[in-house]
């Protein structure tokens, strides 16, 4: 219904916004992210989710067009309102809870204060084909640490349940890591390390 909101800055705090448009002031609730874009501006164009209750009306801003569809996307999920979304959104950015959706990061999603293993667990199983499709449509894979970081711990413990001491196999794994051009699967990297260590 409301697609953006533009118009000068009257109040800006971590959670909300409040925005002059034509005299009317609009109270739009913010994510920490968007915070972070808006806080020294003195005038802003933010994309908007109006969300209607029963008992309420609701405005739901974003810096970028990604953080709202990433929003619209976890309420889409049963168990996720726009409160929960909103709290996942001020703790990852878009391109950080899209590479943890697609990488299947259930650690790094339920890390987020307020959200369980199951929800976590939920929010991968619903995302996780709809953003692989975004991701091959738009032909450029969404590269994150995070993912690098998984791989590199999940190689780590298989390392040392072979029996490759944890110095040797984290020294050996930064050093595949570093020297490597190309975007390695967890089994190369394993092979690689076992080779070296």
């Amino acid at each position: 219904m409301i697609t953006y909101i533009s118009g000068k800055l009257i109040e800006v705090d971590p959670t909300y916004a409040i925005i002059d448009n034509g005299g009317i002031g609009y109270h739009v609730n913010i994510s920490l992210n968007t915070y972070t874009h808006i806080k020294n501006l003195k005038e802003a164009s933010i994309f908007t989710h109006f969300h209607v209750k029963e008992d309420s009306q609701t405005l739901y801003g974003f810096y970028d067009r990604e953080e709202k569809k990433r929003f619209q996307q976890l309420i889409s999920i049963s168990g996720v309102g726009p409160s929960t979304g909103l709290m996942i959104l001020s703790s990852l950015s878009s391109q950080e809870l899209h590479a943890a959706i697609v990488n299947s990061d259930v650690k790094t999603i339920s890390g987020v204060k307020g959200i369980g293993l199951k929800t976590a667990q939920r929010i991968i199983l619903e995302l996780k084909d709809k953003m692989s499709k975004e991701e091959l449509e738009s032909g450029v894979p969404i590269l994150s640490l995070k993912k690098e970081h998984s791989i590199k711990s999940e190689a780590l413990s298989a390392l040392m349940t072979l029996g490759i001491a944890k110095a040797v196999a984290e020294k050996t794994l930064d050093k595949i890591l570093k020297s490597s051009d190309e975007d390695l699967g967890l089994e190369d990297l394993i092979k690689l390390a076992l080779r070296r260590s």
